[in-house]
């Protein structure tokens, strides 16, 4: 089969496809338009003429990612449907090699991300927040998510690096040493239970 036989048969869904496998395999920084061509044996001119450039091609793999989210079997209670709606966002992007680092470099208007975050603001305006507390909520907690899913993938299960409790002194950082076996880049799971926990516990409008 020639390239441009290949290149007829492709879509953008199988671009991404083939984009999302080359991220698992080789991570973001491997990533281009180039190296996704070469994955799918065609010329790169064929898969920018169904992603048009590189950026695009990052924002709908974003949105392939946020696709895999289930948005059926969410507890009938609000406040939990937020939780149970961010937890699978987490796994979403730990699913991928880079996911988070994927997703925070994309401003994602496309329907598998805003079908996400309809469900997360709906909840949150079923548990009585005001329009602006829903919005603002939700920005907290996606921001917090991706921040912590990405510190995760970069931690890679490595050991706490002691450069860190090195670092800080009894005598120059007194509460930073007090809590410092609490600044170890693990225990992600508990982490993230503890801050989405906060920020809904803390949810309160400014302009009040």
């Amino acid at each position: 089969m020639t390239n441009r036989q290949q290149g007829d048969r492709l879509d953008p869904a199988t671009v991404i496809r083939a984009a999302l496998e080359l991220l698992d395999e080789k991570g973001l920084e491997a990533l281009s338009t180039r190296a996704v061509a070469d994955r799918l044996g065609v010329r790169m001119n064929t898969v920018l003429w169904h992603v048009k450039t590189k950026g695009r091609m990052l924002e709908l793999m974003a949105d392939a990612v946020l696709g895999e989210i289930r948005l059926t079997g969410l507890p009938p209670a609000p406040e939990d449907r937020v939780r149970e709606l961010v937890r699978r966002y987490r796994r979403a992007l730990l699913a991928h090699r880079d996911g988070a680092a994927l997703v925070v470099g994309t401003f994602g208007v496309d329907p598998h991300t805003l079908r996400v975050a309809d469900s997360v603001v709906g909840a949150l305006l079923e548990c009585g927040l005001d329009d602006c507390e829903a919005a603002w909520t939700a920005w907290a907690i996606t921001y917090f998510t991706l921040g912590l899913a990405q510190e995760e993938q970069a931690a890679g299960g490595r050991p706490f690096d002691r450069a860190l409790a090195d670092a800080i002194s009894e005598t120059d950082h007194p509460s930073l040493h007090r809590v410092v076996d609490f600044l170890a880049p693990g225990s992600f799971d508990e982490r993230f239970e503890f801050g989405v926990a906060a920020i809904l516990a803390g949810r309160s409008s400014p302009r009040r």
